[in-house]
């Protein structure tokens, strides 16, 4: 198929919309066969309770065109997984997990012509939602659904190479205990804004969430886990309940025990501790990783020996290795890369 005219060195990271998006509706207690549309716009009710009571949820994967010129996708049935775990504590339908990989296939495959060429540097985001759609004005669960996967194409996070960023230790909490945290709900991101303006306002890039019951442990970002390297380089990871289980992160600790060899950890990140580790990075889909320089806890500076202007080595490595195996220059694990075509 031949692709469509676009500037791919010079897209930004912004919705561009595409031919088709996959929809499939829920109603008396099943899914209906679902189709691909060329309408991008939604048409319901004024109180569907995705309006009234933000029972709303998301994904975000990508598609990409590899060095030997197939078009795969990276380990979409982790994703299917998260937005199940997502739907069962909105009280939402289980949209089945064969049939969301098979979804996002078939809309990828009718938005062939709008997946990056390999080398520019984009890729095809993949956007796959469900939101209650049927009018609610009692605080309940809604009776039906729809499911919809649209896609748009999307240039490098990193516009003129990696700058480590500034972040502040956030006087907002992202998520309770027992809360939240650790699906991919709308409503949680709706709360941060307020927080990420502020910070963008204060001269910072991003703010690390504490744990909101203590306050002393490091959770994650509005949108990304965090990701440390020891001074004697094992790598370690937060832990806790009310995070948001990064497919990228889970990801980035196989590489970094399977393919580097370096020791991994999970588990509860002091804040205290945070000053004496070496890298530190910000891990999710739309960068991989995004390296941070420096944090600042209240005027109290956090400067990462790795220092302002480039990844830390480790981080580099781990970066390289997992773009490696996306984009088809290293050999994946069974069962990482779905290809598409």
């Amino acid at each position: 198929m031949e692709k469509k005219n676009i500037d791919w060195s010079n897209l930004g990271f912004a919705y561009q919309q595409t031919d088709k998006r996959f929809v499939a509706n829920y109603k008396n207690g099943v899914w209906d066969e679902g189709e691909l549309i060329s309408d991008a716009n939604i048409t319901i009710s004024e109180c569907a309770g995705v309006f009234q009571y933000a029972q709303t949820c998301f994904e975000g994967l990508k598609a990409y065109t590899t060095q030997d010129g197939r078009i795969v996708t990276f380990r979409p049935d982790l994703n299917a997984k998260r937005m199940e775990d997502s739907c069962k504590r909105l009280e939402m339908p289980v949209f089945p997990k064969e049939r969301f990989v098979d979804a996002v296939i078939k809309t990828v495959e009718a938005n062939e012509a709008y997946v990056p060429p390999y080398g520019s540097g984009a890729t095809l985001y993949i956007r796959p939602f469900m939101y209650g759609s049927s009018a609610v004005i009692g605080v309940s669960p809604a009776d039906e659904y729809q499911f919809r996967i649209f896609t748009t194409p999307v240039g490098p996070y990193f516009k003129g190479g990696v700058k480590p960023l500034t972040i502040k230790v956030s006087d907002f909490d992202r998520a309770a205990p027992h809360g939240t945290g650790h699906i991919k709900a709308g409503l949680n991101y709706a709360m941060s804004l307020h927080a990420i303006v502020t910070a963008h306002k204060e001269g910072y890039d991003e703010n690390m969430y504490l744990d909101a019951a203590t306050r002393t442990y490091v959770e994650e970002t509005g949108g990304a886990n965090f990701l440390f390297v020891t001074k004697d380089n094992k790598v370690v990871t937060p832990k806790s309940d009310s995070i948001l289980p990064s497919i990228t992160r889970r990801s980035l600790m196989v590489v970094a025990k399977d393919y580097l060899g370096l020791e991994v950890e999970e588990r509860p990140v002091a804040l205290e501790e945070v000053k004496d580790f070496a890298e530190c990075g910000l891990c999710g889909t739309a960068a991989v990783i995004s390296p941070v320089g420096k944090i600042v806890d209240h005027g109290k500076e956090i400067v990462f020996p790795s220092g302002m202007t480039q990844m830390g080595p480790t981080t580099q490595k781990l970066y390289d290795t997992l773009t490696g195996i996306q984009m088809g220059r290293i050999e994946a694990p069974e069962g990482w890369i779905q290809v598409i075509k």
